[in-house]
């Protein structure tokens, strides 16, 4: 009797965790069901084994409990499916090594209390990334990360104490670049013009918008409206484009989503894993919250998670390749009118404008 009633409680959380994130409520406690997917999914089949086992399946209940079990984890995995390799690629792998055409970066987390800047340094120069990202970089991060300057000179540098530091360290110059408060007046975000070495030039957005939660954020409405600022200033730009940081939301989010199809941008994820970067320090609780999106005029020539370096995040190492040949070829998700109707909502709950976001030129 007593396993009965697990059973049934164990189903109930399931269910519960799995329709809430329907409801648009913008509060944490809804919104953050949208993050842990997988875990969700590994619940609904240890259940469904359960349930098969142990219920009376010719019993109404029974096959109810069951029927919503399987229900919730078709659910989920439809949500985690594209970030699998079972998933067709949305951005194709790239055939040359052409390093005048390519950008190599790496975004990170490093955590403002964690002081194993010499980890992280030395993940730099394994990696040797064209572009350094950090946030929740302070004064003292930057102290360290200064160390970088003789090899990567052109810089961006926002030192903040309150987790919302950002640090850009670029071997590539970096043209018309400025730092931007968009929503936040405390949350600053990056914006810049990177010459590559073949001369062509691509726009970045380099991002760390606050989280949903109880000791930030109560809403998303912050975030969000963030994301779909940098995203709507990008609608209708056709020329090459990448936008990474730590955007406090996972990959599979409807946010996440939306922020794609109002920008037309790729995720070099899709068909190749989930990359989880959140929480470097327990393997049970991870998800896919360093980002790197970029146009259709790209390909994919690495993307990797590298080692832990004392953060609660891992960072991410992608090298892209800018390559004409694959424009027109490689499709993202596209938006429609119910789409743009949301994203004009966040704006302006935010009372935000895209128009505000830095459009760096050369």
């Amino acid at each position: 009797m007593r396993l009965f009633w697990l059973l049934n409680l164990a189903s109930g959380f399931l269910i519960l965790a799995t329709l809430l994130p329907l409801w648009r409520r913008e509060v944490w406690w809804v919104r953050g069901w949208d993050f842990p997917r997988l875990q969700l999914a590994w619940l609904a089949g240890v259940l469904l084994l359960l349930q098969i086992a142990l219920l009376d399946i010719t019993s109404t209940l029974g096959l109810g409990l069951i029927f919503a079990t399987a229900a919730c984890l078709g659910y989920q995995l439809w949500w985690i499916f594209p970030y699998t390799p079972l998933a067709r690629r949305e951005v194709l792998s790239s055939d040359t090594c052409d390093e005048r055409n390519s950008l190599a970066m790496l975004t990170a987390n490093v955590l403002t209390t964690n002081r194993q800047a010499a980890r992280f340094l030395a993940l730099v120069d394994e990696m040797s990334p064209d572009i350094v990202v950090t946030l929740e970089s302070d004064a003292w991060w930057q102290d360290q990360l200064d160390a970088l300057e003789p090899r990567y000179p052109h810089t961006l540098k926002c030192p903040l104490d309150n987790l919302y530091g950002m640090h850009v360290y670029s071997r590539l110059p970096l043209h018309d670049a400025q730092v931007d408060y968009l929503v936040e007046k405390d949350v600053p975000s990056m914006h810049a013009m990177v010459e590559l070495r073949s001369k062509q030039y691509v726009r970045v957005h380099f991002l760390h918008p606050a989280p949903p939660s109880p000791t930030e954020n109560e809403a998303s409405s912050e975030r969000d409206a963030e994301l779909i600022m940098v995203a709507k200033s990008l609608d209708g730009y056709r020329k090459p484009v990448v936008v990474t940081g730590d955007l406090n939301d996972v990959a599979w989010s409807e946010t996440t989503r939306l922020f794609r199809k109002i920008s037309g941008l790729l995720d070099p994820r899709v068909g190749r894993g989930m990359y989880n970067t959140y929480h470097a320090g327990l393997p049970l609780v991870r998800w896919p919250l360093d980002h790197l999106f970029h146009s259709e005029h790209f390909t994919v020539r690495s993307l990797r998670r590298l080692a832990p370096f004392g953060s609660d995040h891992f960072a991410l190492y992608g090298k892209l390749v800018l390559d004409s040949r694959y424009v027109g070829e490689q499709d993202g998700l596209e938006s429609d009118k119910d789409d743009e109707a949301w994203a004009e909502e966040k704006l302006a709950q935010e009372n935000v404008d895209p128009s505000d976001v830095p459009v760096p030129r050369v």
